[in-house]
Order: structure tokens, then C-alpha cells, then sequence
């Protein structure tokens, strides 16, 4: 193998950790109600993104609106689990993934516990900041939404915090 085959199969590398990792401070960033993080993981401009009942996006700003507005609320505590990522470098500075996401959401407001089952199938692009997101579609393929209370379910916890 020569030096050349060996930087190019480390630069691989490199970009498909540095993928991981953006995905990873993505979902980070959406459980910790940090929407200018969240922005920071997409590309500036168009960003093709359908995110299915929440809504369908030619950019990344309108998304982080929506997020604040529904999602930025201390009663609403969410866990999102990116898992499996299969990311193909498809050339210089493109690449696409799929990921699957576990998603768990208690309000504390409704006293509702929400899980999902989903994908996200992604695109990336390379730029002077590092790689970013340029498309994302979520696709939900389970749900279950239980109304915690003493008729449905006994809850013994509901918060942020396990009691000790």
C-alpha cells in the first residue's frame, strides 16, 4: 500500500468520525434545548429537510423556529438515541447516511410518555467549517404514546430526575 492509498484511507476515517460526531452533537443539541447548536450542524443556504408531521423545510432556520416553540420547554424532556449509522462517503466532500433513532419524550405538562422508532436518512456536505448537514428526512416507523396516571399507567417517576 502506498503512502497515498494510506492518507486517503485515513482521511475516510476522519470524515466518517467527524460525521458520527456531528450527528451525535446534533441529537445533543435537540435533548439540551440548544437551537443555535442544533442550527450549527447544517449547511448555510438550501437544506432539503422533512421531518414528516413536524413539517417539511427548504432551510435550516424555519426548523430551529418550530423547535423553539414546541420543543424548548423545560416540561418537555426528550432522549433521542441515533444508533446503526451506515454513512457512504460518496466523493470529495459528500456523504450520505442512515441512522436509526430511538426518540422518548415526557411531558410533564400532559403526564405523557412518547416513544418512537425511527430513521433518519441524511446528506452531508464538506465545508471550511466541517461537514454539515445538507438533507435529512425522518422516518417514523413505531409509535407509542401512553397517558401516565393512575388509570393507564403508574408512573413512578416523571422529570428530568430519578428520584434516589
Amino acid at each position: 500500500m502506498t503512502t497515498v492509498e494510506l492518507e486517503q484511507r485515513l482521511q475516510a476515517l476522519e470524515d466518517i468520525d467527524a460525521i458520527r460526531s456531528l450527528k451525535a452533537h446534533y441529537l445533543a443539541c435537540c435533548d439540551a434545548k440548544d437551537p443555535l447548536g442544533m442550527r450549527a450542524c447544517f449547511a448555510d443556504g438550501p437544506v432539503a429537510i422533512d421531518y414528516g408531521v413536524v413539517g417539511k423545510f427548504e432551510s435550516a432556520e424555519p426548523l430551529v423556529e418550530i423547535f423553539k416553540q414546541i420543543g424548548c420547554h423545560p416540561h418537555m424532556v426528550e432522549m433521542h438515541h441515533g444508533v446503526n449509522p451506515r454513512i457512504k462517503l460518496l466523493g470529495p466532500g459528500k456523504a450520505e447516511g442512515l441512522w436509526g433513532l430511538h426518540y422518548q419524550l415526557i411531558n410533564t405538562n400532559d403526564n405523557t410518555l412518547t416513544q418512537l422508532g425511527a430513521y433518519y436518512e441524511d446528506a452531508y456536505v464538506k465545508t471550511a467549517a466541517g461537514w454539515k448537514i445538507s438533507a435529512t428526512k425522518c422516518v417514523v416507523t413505531s409509535t407509542l404514546v401512553l397517558k401516565l396516571g393512575a388509570e393507564a399507567t403508574a408512573a413512578l417517576v416523571i422529570g428530568r430526575v430519578a428520584a434516589g
